[in-house]
């Protein structure tokens, strides 16, 4: 692999073999087994001769002892002259550039001149980011921005020494922000398949697509061993089992990199790989995202840290610190786990890149002001949007010794590092590098044939009875369910944009709805498909498929309090057909297990397809079989997470005590193993009766399911889809911002008179219960705000709390608890309401909605104003 350094010579960037894989990571087949004891057992004798760790946070600590972690080694070696080269670099380098080189900063928050002006290291495009503030912007201008980046940052007409920046993007199933491109099954479903070339093959897929639109770096392989299924980021873990997630994660990061020790690394179809989040993401209590791991150190170790040391040896060049704590202790600033433990002893090489605003959740820290991060372990800030602060105050710390040299010196050298390994001082701007340009790579033929594949690998036949599937290609099918053609469901999360939400299929050119593929498969065959999303048909169907499952969501958003599938929309699907007799297939769509007895009992084959991303047609493949009744290609799909007997079985891991699951780890029937006849499942879901108390209408700023939030003016109603939504006459403008975290709120500006309406069916609400809404008011407006609810055309109870919308002005966030019987009295029929809130406000009302729900607090001397 030649790459030429900007300033010297060409250089030879040899790198030495290296191969180390655990045999635990390389089943033949996923069996289950808890954790090998072995190692665990050498390691912790190890412990008696060394000195553990104490890190606290002032009220929390945790000891690590890093001789009881394995002892590994990166594979790629140092090279003699790229260390010359960098240790030059740094030593011409001012102090703001040092300061620069370590800060990460999000494309919608700095310009290339900013960029530049600051010696920022690199930026990276956030789930809600592209060109232009455009999530759908064309590959050409990914592309050209990214020379712009890249010039402006190698300017040296100010007598700096002109780092090329380094551009990192979330492309975990793809290069998943471009319009059009190749989207593989999630993680999850790709563990089902557990195929390591496959694994190998997707990651060389995703780094062409992305070497051709010139960035450098994607945050993925997720390596999280999830042990809660209600966490939001179930789906970008490949398993519950750390062998499995330990077996994939070299694959992807050698796909993705290249082969360390070869020639190929980090060359022309390759790009930079990260292993994250660094590390028990997948274990915190109650599943909740970025909350507190509360694992033993062995625990952290051996289920937590299983992927780790398989992908350092593969050589992954950066990693990312976790948002979650470690009893009680931020990871970010967890110095013992990430210096001591993943440096030191497991010999990771690259570089550590915090994750979003991270770093500003270490106690005693914020967002535009942490050394403890760095100090840490920490290499490279992701401040997406305190980036200018937090380079103030470091710059400052730095100076007066908080910082130092010696440890921003050496975060600066690891940054340089990478680049030097990827090319990126060869002085070549990302346009003119191999495969720039080359946009008819993005959903290739080529490539759409490898997703294809994982999809039909990825998918777990749970039921089969007498046979109904394969199906007949010349039967006539009813395709019915809200996913039956609907790309961006069966695409999920991180899809365009964070959340995966607001797109239509004209969103996915080249991609294939299941609609699409049946037709494709019986088009030719002699049978026939129809369409019929809400179930509806005149000419009698041979069989029926029903596509449904889980809205798109991301991260916290995801969070869950138990593991009920509590969308009835499919299930009144298959119980419809099943009261006509005819023979049903449910195609259940999720991000995670969930709990389905009733739509199981109502189908007569049941198909887990997990996230399948744009490639439908891998459903067809193994659904539909030949004219003479044998199949194209059998289920090979095996859970790599167990499924719940019980709506309340929130962690169910082979190894946990009482593990009763309804199919165990490993499960998964096929064309020729159909397994037992079903047995009729209980249809107790195991969850509490007063569980019911608060019904939740909105949160975290998100219409929950069943219900949609509008935005109106004039007469015109607009659907709130995505991030952001106006009206056409823009009287009234909605978007995505944080109040805690990246895009946990919702925010509404009126510039006239318009409404806000959050609707959907919520009938029978009784009079002394309270509408509980968490709000924040930065500009009361200049007019009269109301409340109200809906019930029907011409039916509105309307309650005035301009008073208190004004009082609410500048003064952070409030709850308003406004009893049911106010609409009631106003004229609102409680037993017809089908919108739960509307909100009328005038021009320059600037309100902020978190969360909104029904509560059944009593609500009697509660009176009907804020």
């Amino acid at each position: 692999m030649t790459h030429k350094i900007k300033h010297v010579p060409v250089l030879l960037l040899s790198v030495s073999a290296f191969a180390l894989m655990l045999t635990a990571c390389q089943p033949a087949n996923p069996e289950m087994a808890e954790p090998s004891p072995d190692a665990v057992e050498a390691d912790e004798t190890a412990s008696a001769e060394s000195t553990a760790i104490t890190v606290s946070n002032g009220t929390s600590s945790v000891v690590v002892d890093p001789a009881n972690w394995p002892e590994g080694e990166s594979g790629v070696e140092r090279d003699p002259e790229i260390e010359a080269f960098i240790a030059d670099l740094v030593s011409r380098m001012s102090v703001e550039e040092k300061v620069g080189q370590i800060i990460q900063a999000d494309i919608s928050t700095v310009t290339p001149e900013l960029a530049a002006q600051y010696n920022l290291g690199s930026i990276l495009n956030g789930g809600n980011s592209g060109p232009g503030d455009d999530n759908f912007a064309p590959p050409e201008a990914w592309l050209a921005l990214a020379d712009e980046y890249y010039n402006a940052s190698t300017d040296t007409s100010d007598g700096g020494v002109g780092i090329p920046i380094i551009w990192g993007t979330d492309a975990v199933h793809g290069h998943s922000n471009i319009v059009g491109a190749t989207l593989f099954p999630h993680n999850i479903g790709l563990g089902a398949a557990n195929d390591p070339d496959l694994i190998r093959r997707i990651g060389e897929v995703t780094a062409l697509e992305i070497r051709a639109t010139g960035q450098d770096w994607t945050f993925a392989p997720t390596l999280a061993v999830v042990q809660n299924d209600t966490w939001g980021r179930t789906y970008e873990g490949y398993s519950e089992n750390p062998e499995i997630v330990a077996r994939l994660s070299a694959p992807m990061v050698e796909g993705l990199q290249g082969l360390a020790g070869s020639d190929d690394l980090l060359g022309a179809d390759h790009i930079v790989a990260t292993a994250k989040h660094w590390v028990g993401d997948g274990g915190t209590d109650r599943g909740i995202d970025q909350g507190d791991n509360r694992s033993s150190e062995a625990e952290m170790r051996d289920i937590h840290a299983a992927g780790y040391r398989p992908a350092i040896a593969a050589g992954v060049q950066t990693v990312m610190a976790s948002f979650n704590s470690w009893h009680g202790v931020k990871m970010h600033g967890n110095g013992a786990m990430l210096t001591d433990v993943l440096v030191d002893r497991m010999g990771f090489d690259g570089f550590v890149i915090g994750d979003w605003e991270g770093h500003g959740q270490i106690a005693g820290c914020e967002n535009e002001n942490c050394p403890q991060a760095l100090l840490a372990g920490v290499d490279m800030y992701m401040a997406s949007g305190s980036w200018r602060g937090l380079y103030e105050s470091l710059l400052a710390q730095v100076r007066d010794g908080t910082i130092p040299m010696e440890r921003l010196d050496e975060a600066v050298t690891r940054i340089l590092r990478v680049k030097a390994r990827a090319g990126l001082f060869d002085g070549v701007a990302p346009s003119q590098r191999p495969h720039a340009g080359d946009f008819d790579l993005i959903g290739s033929e080529a490539h759409r044939a490898v997703a294809r594949e994982a999809v039909r690998r990825s998918l777990v036949l749970l039921r089969n009875d007498d046979g109904l599937l394969p199906l007949d290609p010349g039967a006539h099918v009813l395709l019915a369910g809200p996913g039956a053609d609907n790309i961006r469901i069966q695409s999920g999360g991180w899809t365009i944009n964070w959340q995966g939400d607001g797109h239509t299929n004209e969103d996915f050119p080249g991609g294939q709805s299941v609609f699409d593929a049946f037709e494709e498969a019986l088009s030719g065959a002699g049978g026939r498909v129809t369409l019929s999303e809400e179930g509806g048909y005149t000419d009698r169907p041979d069989v029926a498929v029903v596509v449904f499952g889980e809205e798109p969501y991301a991260e916290f958003v995801g969070d869950r309090e138990t593991v009920d599938f509590d969308d009835d929309r499919g299930l009144d699907l298959l119980r419809q057909f099943q009261a006509d007799g005819i023979p049903t297939v449910a195609v259940f769509i999720s991000g995670r297990p969930l709990w389905v007895n009733t739509e199981l009992n109502a189908s007569d084959a049941f198909v887990a397809a997990w996230l399948p991303g744009s490639e439908a047609g891998g459903i067809a493949d193994v659904l539909v079989g030949n004219a003479d009744g044998t199949p194209r290609h059998d289920f090979t799909g095996r859970l790599s997470y167990s499924w719940p007997r019980r709506a309340d079985q929130t962690v169910l891991n082979p190894w946990d005590e009482g593990y009763e699951p309804l199919f165990a780890y490993g499960f998964g029937l096929s064309y020729a193993e159909p397994g037992e006849p079903f047995v009729e499942l209980s249809e107790e879901s195991g969850l509490s009766e007063t569980g019911g108390d608060r019904l939740v209408l909105m949160e975290n700023g998100r219409a929950m399911s069943g219900l949609a939030l509008m935005l109106s003016s004039g007469g015109e109603a607009v659907a709130v889809n995505g991030p952001d939504a106006a009206t056409p006459d823009g009287l009234v403008s909605t978007t995505l911002d944080e109040r805690d975290v990246q895009d946990d709120t919702r925010r509404f500006n009126w510039s006239d008179n318009a409404s806000v309406r959050l609707t959907g069916e919520a009938s029978d609400l009784p009079d002394n219960q309270l509408i509980q809404i968490s709000y924040q008011v930065t500009d009361s407006g200049n007019g009269p705000v109301s409340f109200a609810m809906g019930c029907g055309e011409g039916c509105e109870g309307a309650v005035d709390v301009t008073a208190g919308i004004r009082w609410a002005e500048n003064k952070d966030w409030q709850i308003a608890s406004l009893p049911l019987r106010c609409f009631a009295e106003a004229g609102a029929d409680l037993s017809a309401i089908d919108a739960p809130l509307i909100i009328t406000g005038p021009e320059g009302l600037d309100l902020w909605i978190d969360d909104i729900s029904i509560s059944g607090e009593a609500a009697e001397d509660a009176a009907c104003e804020l």
